[in-house]
Formats: structure tokens, C-alpha cells, sequence
């Protein structure tokens, strides 16, 4: 069983930044995608950034590439999204999810179901 804890989130003025932090109680396996995924309220899950935790991949989606920066410390097993230039539409809750034994692959951004071990979450608000 693998437990994972997000932080880092909060309320921000458009145009501002926050860093959310994931870090996962154990990392076993030499594979390890680490996703994040947000979901605002009425909207389906979305996913918007993997990475892998032993190697260099690092998938975006669209809506955030070139603003959200998706990194790791393997060290500390702690995986973080730097999201600069937050708009309104920003407004989620976050989560960190864990699959084991996989690579990442672009595709998994739409395969949330993927992932065996999700965090509690952590909340984004970005206000005018």
C-alpha cells in the first residue's frame, strides 16, 4: 500500500503561482508514473501533467503546457507542479496518483483509471 500527500495549495490572484507538492510514502518499483489531475466542480477529472519517477519523461496537456512544470526529487519521493500564470479556469482540486509498474505514457493524461494510489487532494482556488 502506498500512501501519497499533496500540499501546497491555496487561494492566488490570476496571473500568480503556487507549487504543489506530492510525496508518496514508498517507491518500490522501477517503474513509477506519477500523475496530476485536477477536477473542478461540474467537470469531469482532467489530467494535466505525468512523470516518471526514474527516468526523464514528462507529459503535459495542452491547456497548461508552457505554465505548469511538472518535477521530482526521487530522493525524497516527492513529486512537484510549479503553476505559474494561474487563471480562473485554474480553479480545481488538485490530486497526485501513483501507477506502479508502468511507464508514463502521454495517452495515460486521459486514463486517470490507470492509477492505483490517489491523494486526498489538495485545493486550488485562483480569484480576479
Amino acid at each position: 500500500q502506498v500512501h501519497l500527500m499533496e500540499s501546497g495549495g491555496g487561494s492566488v490572484q490570476a496571473g500568480g503561482s503556487l507549487r504543489l507538492s506530492c510525496t508518496a510514502s514508498t517507491i518500490t518499483s522501477r517503474a513509477n508514473c506519477i500523475g496530476w489531475f485536477r477536477e473542478a466542480p461540474g467537470k469531469d477529472l482532467e489530467g494535466v501533467a505525468l512523470i516518471e519517477f526514474s527516468a526523464n519523461s514528462i507529459y503535459y496537456a495542452d491547456v497548461v503546457r508552457g505554465r505548469f512544470t511538472a518535477s521530482k526529487d526521487s530522493a525524497k519521493n516527492t513529486a512537484y507542479l510549479q503553476m505559474n500564470n494561474l487563471s480562473l479556469e485554474d480553479t480545481s482540486m488538485y490530486y497526485c496518483a501513483l501507477l506502479v509498474g508502468r511507464y508514463c505514457l502521454q495517452e495515460r493524461l486521459r486514463k486517470a483509471s490507470d492509477f492505483t494510489y490517489w491523494g486526498e487532494g489538495t485545493q486550488v482556488t485562483v480569484f480576479s
